[in-house]
């Protein structure tokens, strides 16, 4: 299915639409990053390597959901499966969808250093069905893992990818059939599927050399009547009132809450700004992700999900938590329970939330 542009873009902040690379062949941002002192790069990498709180890793080990094969074949259509991160699987049409896949041990280049999982896979990857298609944002190593695109790359029909990802899968050995590669505000169709690749505020590279030599991207995904909207990983900024604007409103967001801090806003939002985007999405529902899984911030690891629901509360807006494994209805989602939260010995954390409101075990 060949590629198209969507109606015309909506300018926002003096945007070049769709992204192209400078004259120095790198991406750049729709806003302009503001400037860091040399000192207060410095004290940043400082704090982080040597400062670090210790709450930024669980203490115990996490409630998870298993899951087995049989369990996701019968699953009906327009179920969601968060398996960790950034990594959801859902089923429409009978047919499986994965973004950001991450089944390493390490967020990392190798996988004897680097950030380790708080929990295993809620099911191996050798026990995943087939998958229709991938969804990748961007190439960071905690969204773009190659041993686990090289494991599933022989039941993937469709990887999709913004600008230069496709190119590593390639590289990678994944057919080039297979890749998809869109720039922003690029459509393509899959199975009656319609995605879109829109902009989003971060970067992109795998090692110094190669800094925003690929485009980073969020993605709305349409499937008749369901709108679906996926982040990726991005700071705030007016993108998100365009791309709701064009494809608003979206019955679900998943949207990157965690690994975050004031002084890297710019590309990774606050829960507060997370908040915001979803309202100028004019999405209904919201579900958390980037989070739970990797220590790659120095808040405390669950610091995201209440502060999320904290601002979701005060806007009456839903957001739904399901635990890491367990099934979530993409159309009329149940509540979810406030898993992050040590409880007594109660199976699997079962304090629930109130999804109406923002709550969570309160």
């Amino acid at each position: 299915m060949p590629l198209s542009n969507a109606a015309s873009p909506l300018p926002f902040a003096g945007s070049e639409t769709p992204a192209a690379p400078g004259p120095d062949g790198t991406f750049r941002n729709a806003v302009r990053k503001p400037r860091q002192g040399f000192w207060q790069g410095l004290g940043l990498m400082w704090t982080f390597f040597f400062k670090k709180p210790a709450d930024t890793v669980p203490n115990r080990a996490l409630p998870t959901q298993p899951l087995t094969r049989d369990q996701l074949l019968q699953a009906p259509d327009r179920t969601l499966f968060r398996l960790g991160h950034s990594t959801v699987l859902f089923k429409l049409r009978g047919r499986f969808w994965l973004t950001d896949p991450v089944f390493s041990k390490r967020a990392s280049p190798v996988q004897w250093i680097g950030p380790k999982r708080f929990h295993a896979p809620p099911i191996a990857l050798a026990d995943l069905p087939d998958i229709e298609g991938v969804i990748l944002s961007h190439d960071h190593y905690d969204h773009l893992d190659r041993d686990t695109v090289r494991a599933l790359a022989p039941r993937v029909k469709h990887f999709l990818t913004p600008i230069g990802v496709g190119d590593r899968l390639i590289d990678w050995g994944v057919a080039a059939d297979k890749v998809r590669q869109l720039n922003w505000w690029q459509t393509t169709t899959v199975g009656g599927l319609q995605f879109t690749a829109t902009p989003a505020q971060h970067f992109s590279g795998r090692t110094l050399s190669d800094g925003n030599r690929t485009l980073w991207a969020s993605w709305v995904l349409i499937d008749d009547d369901l709108r679906l909207f996926f982040s990726g990983d991005t700071g705030y900024f007016p993108g998100f009132k365009a791309i709701g604007e064009r494809f608003g409103p979206f019955d679900l967001t998943l949207m990157e809450t965690g690994a975050y801090d004031p002084r890297w806003s710019y590309v990774h939002m606050l829960p507060e700004q997370t908040l915001q985007a979803h309202l100028d999405l004019r999405g209904r529902r919201l579900v958390p992700i980037h989070n739970g899984t990797f220590d790659l911030a120095l808040h405390p690891w669950q610091e995201p999900f209440e502060r999320i629901l904290s601002a979701a509360r005060a806007h009456g807006i839903e957001v739904a938590t399901p635990m890491i494994g367990a099934a979530l209805d993409m159309v009329r989602p149940a509540a979810t329970p406030a898993w992050w939260r040590p409880q007594p010995e109660t199976p699997q954390g079962a304090v629930t939330s109130s999804l109406a409101a923002g709550h969570a075990g309160n």
